[in-house]
């Protein structure tokens, strides 16, 4: 017998959810037809806050995405975001973004201890450009790992995106994979890698939030990976 496994819905959108059926309820005694259309928003809004479980790798040292998405870009010797405060350096940027039908629930990239937490007011511009790194109204982290090595990430609001979630602290303890937060409808993650990893994702790649590799830190000086997308 076949069963249908329905994927979680995050608690951000339950209010939505309940706002679109009231919405569907009030339309469907006007007309049939503004009903079954009330229903379809309804199902798209519970759709666009699906939370599905992911397998986290569970090897030591392993750097995963954020977010699900694309990779939009790939960045060494990046300038870094002033408010990280991040050890001086050169810097990685492995830039990811999410459109409207990607899951927007973001997980942490790797284990340890969050050292840096701060919202940084900004503009909202497309969140594919490069400058959005900097201008955009964002979220910046910086985790230190068990073997002392800072990684930071950031959420990025976007064009369609105005409302950052972040669920976690600074001083909190956080694991690889880890739920912390989402952006609604549409926006970008960057994750700061010093510049002895190598990224193992390269432009265009899609990605899996809690699952895809970005990098590992155990294979510090290795390669970039290099590809292309068939």
């Amino acid at each position: 017998m076949y069963q249908i496994s329905l994927p979680k819905i995050h608690k951000e959108g339950f209010l939505f959810i309940g706002i679109f059926l009231g919405i569907t309820l009030i339309l469907s005694l006007l007309s049939s037809v503004l009903g079954y259309i009330g229903l379809i928003f309804t199902g798209w809004c519970a759709y666009f806050f699906r939370d599905p479980d992911r397998v986290v790798p569970t090897r030591e040292g392993l750097i995963v995405s954020p977010a699900d998405g694309v990779v939009h870009a790939v960045v060494e010797d990046a300038e870094t975001p002033e408010e990280m405060d991040l050890p001086k350096g050169k810097w990685t940027r492995i830039s990811i973004f999410l459109n409207v039908f990607n899951v927007h629930v973001n997980r942490v990239p790797v284990g340890g201890k969050i050292i840096k937490s701060v919202y940084h007011p900004g503009k909202f511009l497309n969140a594919s450009l490069d400058k959005a790194s900097k201008e955009n109204e964002r979220q910046a982290l910086v985790v230190e790992t068990k073997t002392k090595d800072i990684i930071g990430f950031t959420q990025i609001a976007g064009l369609i995106a105005r409302r950052i979630r972040c669920d976690i602290r600074e001083q909190d303890e956080v694991k690889t994979g880890q739920r912390f937060g989402l952006i609604r409808f549409g926006s970008r993650c960057d994750v700061y890698l010093p510049a002895s990893l190598a990224p193992q994702v390269i432009v265009g790649q899609k990605t899996i939030a809690g699952e895809t590799v970005l990098a590992d830190m155990a294979a510090k000086d290795a390669h970039p990976l290099e590809g292309e997308i068939l």
